[in-house]
């Protein structure tokens, strides 16, 4: 008896102590469950050898005891049912493994969970940022508030009309019949109203007058590749206007006569039989025509001058700091020119227009009267043909005659003549300073003249006399006769900078100041000393050698210097920084042709 009762005393044990690992490997599993999702714990990696393990188990090197069992303790662990089965085997594995190990086996899922944790706390916060979730809120707040008194507002206008129907229910039966009417017209109504808005709703909204938008246009920054790009551009696109312009001058210049002799015949005639407009219209058709063929890939060429092809050149991607300083150079003069010239256009039409010259507007005047009271009393066809069949005369005849003989154009061609001597306002500007200076000249000369002028002066050297530079006389600052002066061009000077490369030092290697050209002499005038020792003076027929000069070869452009060679000088003088350098070496040089030309026909 005593046996038996320990042998179920410790059947009892193990049962409870396979009950106690049951359970933990239930409370592992559920945690597999949570960690991983529902996989299951055989197909991922144990703690130890998983990657994902923390710190404190990769670095706490806990050692694995695993305790001796007996093989009295084996058969006590085997099923009763059958000895060495599958569950009775993990079991037996699982109670093999210490308390410690599930201890960090738990803990390192809990770690992993808290991870997992904050990984997506961060990854909602991202996500409520970027979707703006608290504006949202405050939109479906404010969406809710106004729900809700559209509701209060649907039920107090419901909660009337349920008072007034028991008022409307009180009269008798015909009113039910009224009723009934107004019930299907109210239908009819609401069908009308639906198909009307239906078929015209959308013509109506468009008639809704909304705020104009002001958009800003976003400037591009300054680019080299975009600006020759535009420039491109530009050049094409203008390419039928000019192409256009240049066939009306060669039909006027009669470039192709038999071209010009059948387009005169044909616009005369059209003119006298009334279909001007007709032709121009058809030309119209006709070019747009030959333009749909072009497009489609058919070779047509409808021009009087010959077209002749540029070569593209191809653009540079890598430009340097001088090409692309040269480039904005090149563009700046394009444009300064070209919105000179329409300046001077809309300058002239706005004077004329103005009375700024009143004999020339006066013309002007007169030819609007008399087109007045004829468009008053004379038909419009009479008035029509007369100014067609000048238009043509004008064009065909009396224009290339005028081109052929200029004499005959400045004397007798009246558009050109108002059009040439209409003044721009610099032109207005430059007369009235001219008048102001030749007004103080008189003045001076005749005080200058009644009081201190000696008798038997001639007219030359008393207007040499008043030729004075910043220093004094001309002919006194430069040790030269009374004769000599500068010339019109440049009876201001230009300014410079002298560089003598002979010299050694810096004071006099370069010398800022003043240049001019007279009949006979060079002469530099420096601006930094009131002596005459620092000018330079240079005969013209000592000069051997003249041409542009580049003084740094960095900068883009041919230069703004003039070298000028002389026997005296071992290396050239050069005169830099010239703004008008172009203008300066062609007096330089066409005086300097015309002093050795006079000096070499003379000794011969």
């Amino acid at each position: 008896m005593r046996v038996c009762s320990d042998l179920r005393a410790g059947d009892s044990n193990r049962h409870v102590k396979v009950k106690q690992k049951s359970a933990v490997l239930n409370m592992l599993k559920k945690l597999d469950k949570i960690r991983f999702r529902g996989h299951k714990r055989d197909e991922f990696l144990d703690l130890a050898e998983s990657p994902n393990a923390s710190d404190t188990e990769c670095g706490d090197e806990i050692p694995v005891k695993i305790p001796r069992t007996s093989t009295r303790d084996n058969e006590e662990l085997r099923d009763p049912a059958g000895p060495g089965t599958i569950i009775m085997a993990s079991g037996v594995q699982d109670f093999n493994r210490t308390e410690s190990d599930r201890l960090n086996e738990i803990k390192g899922h809990l770690e992993i969970a808290l991870l997992e944790k904050h990984f997506l706390q961060e990854e909602l916060r991202k996500l409520r940022e970027e979707t703006n979730a608290e504006t949202l809120r405050q939109e479906l707040e404010k969406e809710r508030q106004r729900r809700l008194e559209l509701e209060q507002k649907v039920n107090e206008v419901l909660k009337a009309r349920t008072e007034e129907v028991p008022a409307a229910q009180q009269p008798a039966k015909p009113q039910t019949q009224a009723n009934g009417t107004d019930k299907r017209s109210h239908t009819v109504c609401s069908r009308l109203q639906k198909w009307f808005c239906d078929k015209f709703g959308e013509y109506v909204e468009d008639f809704r007058f909304q705020p104009e938008e002001n958009t800003v246009e976003t400037e591009e920054p300054l680019s080299a590749r975009r600006l020759t790009e535009n420039m491109r551009r530009l050049k094409r696109g203008a390419k039928p206007v000019t192409n256009f312009v240049k066939n009306l001058s060669a039909l006027s210049d009669w470039y192709s006569i038999y071209t010009s002799a059948i387009a005169f015949i044909i616009y005369m005639n059209a003119v006298w039989h009334g279909w001007a407009i007709p032709m121009f219209l058809f030309l119209a058709i006709l070019r747009l025509s030959l333009n749909y063929l072009i497009a489609r890939g058919w070779r047509i060429q409808w021009s009087i001058v010959p077209e002749v092809s540029e070569p593209m050149e191809p653009p540079k991607e890598d430009l340097t700091v001088s090409e692309k300083f040269q480039l904005v150079l090149d563009v700046a003069q394009k444009a300064q020119n070209l919105f000179g010239k329409m300046a001077d256009i809309l300058e002239k039409i706005k004077n004329l227009f103005m009375w700024v010259q009143p004999e020339i507007t006066q013309k002007l005047y007169i030819t609007l009267w008399a087109a007045f009271i004829a468009s008053c009393f004379l038909p419009y066809r009479i008035i029509g043909l007369a100014m067609g069949l000048y238009a043509g005369i004008k064009f065909f005849l009396i224009d290339f005659i005028f081109k052929r003989c200029p004499r005959l154009r400045a004397k007798y061609d009246t558009p050109y003549i108002i059009w040439t001597s209409l003044p721009t306002d610099p032109q207005l500007k430059e007369r009235s300073n001219a008048t102001v200076s030749r007004r103080l000249q008189t003045a001076a000369s005749r005080s200058y003249v009644g009081s201190s002028a000696p008798t038997g002066i001639s007219k030359d050297e008393d207007t040499s006399r008043f030729h004075t530079t910043k220093r004094g006389n001309f002919h006194e600052v430069f040790n030269l006769s009374e004769n000599e002066r500068p010339l019109a061009v440049c009876e201001n000077g230009w300014r410079c900078c002298l560089i003598n490369r002979d010299r050694k030092m810096p004071t006099d290697y370069i010398r800022n100041g003043v240049l001019y050209v007279t009949e006979n002499y060079l002469c530099f005038e420096s601006s930094k000393s009131g002596s005459s020792k620092r000018n330079k003076v240079i005969k013209l027929t000592d000069i051997t050698d003249i041409q542009k000069y580049k003084v740094l070869s960095v900068l883009p452009g041919s230069g703004m210097g003039i070298a000028v060679s002389t026997p005296s000088t071992q290396k050239p003088l050069v005169f830099g920084a010239m703004v008008h350098r172009d203008e300066a070496f062609e007096t330089i040089f066409n005086q300097y042709v015309k002093i050795t030309s006079a000096s070499s026909s003379s000794e011969s």
